[in-house]
């Protein structure tokens, strides 16, 4: 393992990555610094290509020491599609999916939850607490229970029903709050401040190692494209960690000299619904407000108040990228549409991004002949209701 301690993006503060770590003392999420030279001449891009098909290739990036710690159900390495009718349709004739649904848990967040839930049993936590749309919940309850942990889950009424029956399925402590994930944090807060630190807070950028595991998306990304750079990536947004972490795994790569000096410009694409980071983009603003009565049937993106705004932000801007809102009745079009076309159903997050990508080939922000990737981050099946 090449960590060498977690910086803080807003004061500069370093803090040391052998113990457990929240919020930086100025509220700020930490991010996890490596040894890059090291890693250099560690490893060379050619060597992923003869390891096992998992995030795990991606070892010396990675904050887990010790191999008897790393908790998998086998997640990464999801594949590139090419949507070639779809994608003609609307202009943008290199349009190309990555499919999260195939994940174990059916979303993304099972990249977050095994490289986290790996960390923090390596540095001895025995419960983790979090609030949860849904899907992040049932990732971290079925990693818990891989790694023999316990977890406490706090969820919306209103999130997906699969979500619910996956973290009761997995022996969690699951509580419902009548509100937003907004609630769900005030709940796990006060949980976690009356435990005397027998209950670890794993919420979202409130510890380090989600983040780590989310960046493997943008790894895999140039990876699967030879070790080449697509024009735009498209990403649902609400709480922003797989935008952040793709964006970080951007410039490790870049300095780890395997990828040029060109990078590919980010894209936030929320709901007209909830769209606080758009708001914020749009008015030149680096932290986001909270948004009154969030709505959308993209349920993993309602986030009123992302806590990581900032760093969301500034990866759109480091980009040359943008943000856009997209409206409900459009995203339920579209997953429609791309499902007819391309046999593949897609999540409401993920048919976002495809409506977003609709938009900025209409407007001309997506230029002809660009290469660009969508990421689809969960499985189309866990939302019947919505089809």
């Amino acid at each position: 393992m090449h960590l060498t301690h977690l910086e803080c993006p807003r004061c500069g503060l370093d803090h040391p990555a052998d113990k457990l770590q929240n919020l930086c003392g100025c509220g700020s999420p930490l991010l996890a610094r490596y040894d890059l030279a090291m890693v250099a001449a560690t490893v060379t891009p050619e060597q992923f290509g003869l390891r096992p098909a998992d995030l795990w290739r991606y070892r010396e990036l990675l904050p887990v020491a010790d191999p008897r710690f790393v908790t998998t159900l086998g997640e990464g390495w999801t594949p590139l599609w090419h949507a070639r009718a779809y994608g003609h349709e609307i202009g943008v004739d290199e349009l190309i999916v990555k499919d999260e649904g195939l994940t174990p848990t059916g979303s993304f967040k099972a990249r977050g939850a095994a490289v986290g839930v790996s960390r923090a049993r390596e540095l001895g936590v025995e419960r983790i607490a979090m609030p949860t749309n849904g899907n992040a919940g049932a990732a971290w309850a079925t990693y818990a229970a891989r790694a023999q942990m316990g977890a406490t889950i706090a969820m919306p009424l209103a999130a997906p029903t699969i979500c619910r029956q996956e973290c009761v399925a997995a022996g969690a402590d699951l509580r419902l709050v009548d509100g937003l994930i907004g609630d769900a944090g005030r709940e796990i807060a006060a949980l976690v401040a009356d435990s005397g630190g027998r209950v670890f807070d794993a919420g979202t950028l409130r510890e380090p190692y989600r983040l780590e595991g989310k960046k493997t998306m943008g790894y895999e990304i140039v990876e699967q494209l030879g070790w080449q750079v697509p024009d735009v990536i498209i990403y649902p947004t609400g709480g922003g960690v797989g935008l952040i972490g793709i964006h970080k795994a951007l410039h490790e790569l870049r300095e780890l000299g395997w990828v040029e000096d060109r990078l590919p410009r980010l894209v936030a694409v929320q709901s007209t619904g909830c769209a606080p980071i758009v708001r914020a983009f749009a008015a030149g603003e680096a932290r986001a407000t909270p948004w009154v009565d969030a709505h959308t049937v993209a349920f993993g993106i309602t986030v009123p108040a992302p806590l990581g705004d900032e760093l969301i932000l500034t990866a759109l801007r480091e980009s040359s990228g943008t943000a856009i809102a997209v409206d409900d009745a459009e995203i339920v079009a579209d997953l429609r549409d791309f499902a007819a076309r391309e046999g593949l159903l897609l999540c409401p997050e993920g048919a976002a991004c495809l409506t977003a990508a609709r938009h900025l080939r209409a407007g001309g922000w997506i230029r002809p002949g660009e290469r660009v990737v969508v990421l689809n981050t969960g499985a189309g099946i866990k939302y019947p209701g919505l089809v």
